[in-house]
């Protein structure tokens, strides 16, 4: 069984796979290799290791890192409740 906390993890990085989706199957396909490869972690293993996402989104969108993070912190806003998950991730990706 799945307890509320897990499933409000899954939905907050299901939204940020979505943003990066809708941006090019490409560079989303990109990041998860390169998370992969530089971290041996997956897009799961982000919201423990903010940072490690942050790295390799400043590499891939480059000048465009703080409109991806724009358009994550939009699309997260559609969830409740899950506050202390936000903050804490986005703090770490605003640093």
């Amino acid at each position: 069984m799945v307890s509320l906390e897990d499933e409000n993890k899954i939905a907050f990085i299901t939204c940020i796979e979505i943003v990066l989706m809708r941006r090019g199957n490409t560079n989303y396909n990109l990041v998860l290799a390169k998370i992969k490869a530089q971290f041996d972690c997956g897009m799961d293993d982000c919201l423990d290791h903010p940072e490690h996402l942050k790295t390799v989104l400043k590499e891939v969108y480059k000048h465009d890192y703080n409109a991806v993070l724009d358009e994550i912190i939009l699309e997260t806003d559609r969830l409740t409740d899950i506050d202390k998950i936000k903050s804490d991730f986005f703090e770490a990706m605003k640093s």
